[in-house]
């Protein structure tokens, strides 16, 4: 994070690593808003209006906060209006607060919610500028581990020279691994590969990305998460692997031809493996995210009147801290006094 002059009354700012103290639970309001907005349309089948109200409610939030933000990295599909896009300018800091490069996920499964199934997520990156990188690709194919999985993995080797290195980094038999793959047809032959070899398989239908958080997390119930997903997804789950030591390898994955001629038109490798550090570099890196449905990692959004209940992990590369945080929101009033960014209680 910049620094950055003086503040006017004289006081000494704080230094880099003052700046990430002083704005961590407040970057966690930020998901904490979008979860609330969001988790208000569980089940209610349409998938649009949770991105958008995920979004409306993680931006009225941040440009409140003092920071000076600029989003380089807009995970999901952002079909409908009004989405944190890159390029947007967030933050309601002035001169003399922290200027960052974000990356945003209002809501990681917004057909999740939707279908009031688990594992639906709001994440929050946030960086100094430079740090997060933005593969210019749409999917990446995919290994990720947690910290006792790092260093024993490699994306070109096979599937079973991969599990029965971390199984062996666990102290477990592969029989007793759970990997997590997502539902496609594109993974039947990954699917049959990792059943011969005897691991037992968590089909998820969305949401790798909380699937990589969960890796990163002792005791969650994921070991391994394998397959192709979303290119900034990648950068999000680099960035919270960072933070606890984890790894990820990512390469680039083409749906067509098209897609791999604009990739080579502009200039990229195909053939290259971005490791952890590549997507999201430095020790300047925060992570915040909140639970709109329950999941591996964290239990969902709670609603009681004019009061709600958010369950949240904030996480600090610089220093390997895991805050998991528990918090009881009033919502008697609040979408006035705040511009409207959490829900009215009904």
């Amino acid at each position: 994070m910049h620094r950055n002059p003086s503040p006017p009354d004289g006081l000494p700012l704080p230094d880099e690593a003052g700046q990430e103290r002083l704005l961590l639970l407040d970057l966690v309001r930020s998901t904490e808003a979008a979860a609330l907005r969001a988790a208000r349309l569980m089940g209610k089948g349409d998938p649009d209006a949770v991105e958008l109200e995920a979004a409306e409610g993680m931006r009225g939030m941040l440009n409140q906060l003092p920071f000076r933000g600029r989003v380089v990295i807009r995970a999901g599909p952002g079909r409908p209006s009004g989405q944190l896009l890159p390029g947007e300018r967030i933050g309601g800091g002035g001169a003399g607060t922290p200027e960052l490069d974000v990356a945003a996920d209002p809501v990681e499964g917004p057909r999740l919610v939707a279908d009031g199934l688990p594992n639906a997520l709001s994440v929050f990156v946030a960086a100094n500028a430079g740090s997060l990188h933005s593969v210019r690709c749409q999917y990446m194919n995919k290994i990720a581990v947690g910290p006792r999985g790092r260093g024993r993995i490699d994306l070109r080797a096979p599937v079973r020279e991969n599990l029965r290195a971390v199984a062996a980094a666990m102290r477990r038999k592969i029989r007793d691994l759970t990997v997590v793959i997502l539902n496609r047809p594109r993974h039947t032959a990954l699917i049959q590969d990792v059943r011969s070899i005897g691991a037992r398989i968590k089909l998820i239908s969305d949401g790798d990305l909380a699937a990589s958080l969960a890796a990163a997390m002792e005791d969650s119930g994921v070991d391994v998460v394998l397959g192709i997903g979303g290119s900034a997804e990648a950068v999000l789950s680099a960035a919270a692997l960072r933070c606890v030591g984890g790894e990820i390898q990512a390469e680039p994955w083409f749906a067509d031809d098209a897609s791999r001629i604009q990739y080579l038109a502009e200039g990229h490798a195909p053939e290259k493996v971005f490791t952890t550090e590549d997507l999201a570099a430095g020790p300047g890196i925060i992570l915040a995210a909140t639970g709109i449905t329950d999941g591996d990692l964290l239990r969902g959004a709670r609603f009681q009147g004019d009061r709600a209940r958010t369950f949240s992990v904030l996480m600090r590369a610089r220093t390997g801290t895991i805050r998991f945080i528990e918090t009881f929101h009033n919502l008697a009033g609040i979408s006035e006094k705040r511009g409207g960014y959490l829900p009215p209680a009904r």
